[in-house]
Formats: structure tokens, sequence, C-alpha cells
């Protein structure tokens, strides 16, 4: 078994600290990766909050170095830089994963951290750490000239909101809405704007309004405003909604044209909307969450050729306390990236 320096929860209630945690002695097809920076998640804040157990070393989305490879190893060889996603096997034999929809596997994907390794049982640990190992086909070659720290947040937050994109279809003279803005939202924006798309944000927050603008969107709604709201009704191709706390969904489903979908990507523990306002024109409402193996290579391909990373703060293991402090309040702009180099040393 080997072992690496992560940024562990020991026990409920307490904060992250660095310890020694295991990783599984690599198999064939099986990679070594030295972690270099990690994303900070809105999920791993609420893992931390609701662990029930301990020890938990959060962190799904990252960029590293390969630092060893399994004898079966053919598309990674040591020294190349890798991303690495919230998912990391799947059955690999269910529909949905023939498909290259791993997210949807029947047998539920193994994530990053918290989920059941699919040989040996164990749970698996994040990538707040210096090293993680993972199957050679759950990383993704970094393209050349993309900056790993702005990258990693793509491989979460960026495969989520591009999944959905895709699917629907969106493309030159579409009109998306996006509500919300943080990690996932800017995100959306940019990738709707370099598909060709008229992009709209829609936010509770009078503050946000010219952080929108300076992203280059088409208009920005003060979701609070009644009179805004009605002012545009039946605009929208696509909504993609990023809150994570409970509202309704009635608002940007009146939003829609004809046909159009709103598409939620937070996880409150319930929808709400009024049924009328989805019934009103064959709207869609429907939800999403990440992205399979061939979407996300596609993602990281788009974004390279586009130009797209997150825009981030870094922080050191030392801040990740006060990382995760203002990440309660919506103090971050737009996405933390934990630099790991201390930790890969240890």
């Amino acid at each position: 078994m080997r072992t690496t320096t992560g940024l562990a929860l020991l026990a409920p209630g307490g904060t992250l600290q660095p310890s020694t945690i295991e990783r599984r002695d690599l198999r064939p097809d099986d990679l070594a990766v030295r972690v270099t920076w990690c994303g900070v998640c809105r999920t791993d804040l609420h893992a931390v909050q609701d662990a029930s157990s301990g020890p938990l070393v959060p962190g799904h989305e990252f960029v590293g170095v390969v630092s060893e490879v399994g004898t079966q190893v053919t598309r990674f060889a040591i020294g190349d830089t890798v991303a690495v996603g919230n998912i990391v096997d799947s059955c690999g034999t269910c529909a949905s994963c023939r498909a290259g929809d791993e997210q949807f596997c029947a047998e539920f994907p193994t994530l990053t951290y918290g989920g059941r390794d699919r040989v040996d049982g164990s749970t698996t640990s994040g990538a707040y750490a210096g090293e993680y190992v993972v199957r050679e086909g759950f990383a993704y070659a970094l393209p050349a000239g993309m900056d790993p720290a702005g990258a990693a947040p793509l491989m979460c937050a960026g495969v989520t909101v591009f999944e959905p994109l895709r699917r629907f279809g969106v493309g030159a003279g579409d009109r998306v809405g996006v509500v919300g803005l943080g990690g996932l939202g800017h995100l959306a924006v940019k990738f709707a704007r370099a598909m060709g798309a008229e992009v709209s944000v829609f936010t509770t927050s009078q503050a946000k309004v010219e952080d929108a603008r300076s992203l280059g969107v088409e208009d920005v709604v003060v979701s609070r405003d009644a009179d805004a709201m009605a002012a545009v009704a039946g605009r929208f191709d696509v909504v993609l909604d990023t809150a994570s706390a409970k509202h309704d969904l009635s608002p940007y489903l009146r939003s829609l044209r004809a046909d159009g979908t709103l598409c939620v990507l937070g996880i409150p523990d319930r929808y709400e909307a009024d049924p009328m306002a989805l019934m009103q024109g064959f709207k869609r409402l429907t939800a999403s969450g990440s992205g399979g193996r061939p979407r996300t290579r596609e993602m990281l391909d788009f974004a390279a050729a586009h130009g797209i990373s997150a825009d981030v703060e870094v922080v050191t293991p030392a801040e990740i306390t006060t990382a995760f402090e203002r990440l309660a309040r919506g103090d971050v702009r737009w996405r933390f990236v934990l630099d790991t180099a201390s930790l890969a040393q240890a």
C-alpha cells in the first residue's frame, strides 16, 4: 500500500488537517498522479459539513503529473500532465456506460472520494492530496497550453455545464439563460458564448450585475425584480439553473420559449414549480450532473480551442479553512483552486 499526505477530516465537526493517507498499489491499468492543482467545489464543503465519520479527504477536480504507470498502461507516460474529474470508474457494461454516459452507470459510478472501489470495496479518498491513483481510462490528457490551475475546475464544473449545452444543441443564434453566477455559472456563460449563443444571466444580487457584464453577456436580469422577469417571458431556448439552494423554478420556466428546456444543475432537496408554468408550450424540465468520458474529452478540446478556463483564486493548504468559510458565504470569484505542491512534496 502506498501513502501520501492529504488534507483529511478526521472526525465530524473538525477541520481539514494534513494527514498520512493510503493509496492502493498500482494495478496494471493504473496511473499514479502527483496532484498539482485541485478545485475546491461547494460539494466538498457540504461533504465536510455533513460528514458523520472520518477520515474524509475531499477533492474531485484536479490536474497533476504522471509519476508512475501500471504494466498495461498505453496512453500515458511518466511526466505527462493529466486531468481527472469526479468519476474514476464505472461498471463499463450497462447501457449508459456503453453509450459513454458513465455518470448514469446503472451500478453507480465510483466517485473520486466517498466512492466504492470496484475491486477491493474500499472507500475512495480525494485529491486534496499529494498523490492520486486512478485508472488510465478515467484520466484525460491536458491539452497543450492550458493553464493547469484554471483547467482543474473544468473537470467538474466545466463538464457539468458543457454536457447539457451540447445535449440540447446550443449553437449560433440560440438564447441561453444562466441562473446564478458562481463556479458553474461563469463557465456556462463562457461555453455558451463560445458556441455562438446570446447569453443572459439571472442573479438575485444587484452586486453581481457588473461582474456578469464583464463576462460579455447580453443582459443581466435581477430575478427578484418582477418587472424584469416579466420582460424576459418566452425569450430563452435553454436555461441552465446552477443555483444550489432550494428555490421556485416557475419564473425560469416562464422565461422559456415554446419547446424550451430548463436544466437544473444544482441539487436541492426537492424541485418546486407551478405546473402551469411547465405545461404551457411543451416546455421541458430536466436535470443533469457531470458528464461521461466522451463528453469530458470533447469539453477539454473545446475549452483549449476557445481559450476557456475557470477564473480562479489559488489557496494553499494552510488557507483551506478560510477558503471554506468564504465559500459558505459566496465570497469567491469564481472558483477556489488548492495548490497541492507542498502536499506532493511532504
